[in-house]
């Protein structure tokens, strides 16, 4: 089992209200409420016993919150991604500064184009990690993934997503082979083997949920399936994400744990 010591996050920008938002129904972010959430989503974090990392705000990338589609931090590398969406390119300049502080230039792997890699596409069991090919994670760029993941001990294989925007929208990896799933992945072949949480279709933001050592985070406001990871045997804590899911966003691209 992967304990995790640190963890990156980053402020959220008051640009944000102009970020990327597949449901513009749900209205835009209020920054103020959304740095509280962030707020208390940092001392969860802090609960598990990791080291928190708060990078300030950059008011040039209204997503940049969202630190996980930038890169993917294992325990031997960390393999620095090529967002699929051009507006969050660039975020990875700072990501790189900041990877540098842990890990040294032969343990940083790159994604390079035409290959687009988003961090959110990919879920960590164990040694093997699960690539799901997006409209922001292409067939190149999970080739190149696997490729590097392969140099340094690893294994890779591709999942296509056929509904959600990320693979992690739909599925939360909780270690122990319990694996929360909700919608397209409830039966897809590559879970079989899983001991499966299933997350109903009205509840199925609540999938994207985050394990933090032995702790799993779940957005506020789904009882069901805190009542579900309870009964699993895992201590559940809960943050609120309101803000964050009005920019398709939830608990776990809001860091990255290793």
């Amino acid at each position: 089992m992967n304990m995790f010591k640190n963890v990156i996050v980053k402020r959220p920008s008051r640009s944000m209200v102009n970020g990327i938002t597949s449901a513009p129904e749900l209205g835009k972010p209020d920054y103020e409420l959304a740095l509280k959430q962030h707020d208390d989503y940092i001392q969860a974090l802090k609960s598990c016993n990791v080291e928190v990392t708060v990078l300030e705000a950059d008011e040039r990338f209204p997503d940049s919150c969202f630190v996980e589609d930038t890169a993917v931090i294992t325990k031997n590398c960390a393999i620095i991604c090529n967002p699929g969406a051009d507006s969050r390119n660039k975020e990875i300049e700072d990501m790189k500064e900041t990877i540098k502080k842990f890990f040294s230039e032969d343990k940083i792997e790159y994604i390079t184009s035409p290959g687009t890699v988003e961090g959110g596409d990919v879920m960590m069991v164990g040694n093997h990690f699960y690539i799901g090919k997006s409209f922001r994670t292409n067939e190149e760029g999970a080739r190149q993934f696997i490729e590097k993941l392969e140099k340094h001990g690893y294994t890779g294989s591709i999942v296509t997503l056929e509904e959600v925007l990320h693979l992690k929208t739909g599925l939360a990896y909780l270690e122990n082979n319990n694996l929360l799933v909700a919608g397209e992945f409830i039966d897809k072949e590559d879970f079989k083997n899983f001991n499966k949480i299933v997350i109903s279709q009205d509840d199925s933001y609540s999938a994207n949920c985050i394990w933090v050592n032995d702790n799993v985070i779940v957005p506020y406001g789904y009882n069901k399936t805190k009542r579900a990871i309870e009964k699993a045997g895992y201590n559940v804590i809960e943050v609120d994400t309101s803000e964050y899911r009005k920019l398709d966003g939830g608990l776990s691209c809001l860091s990255l744990r290793f």
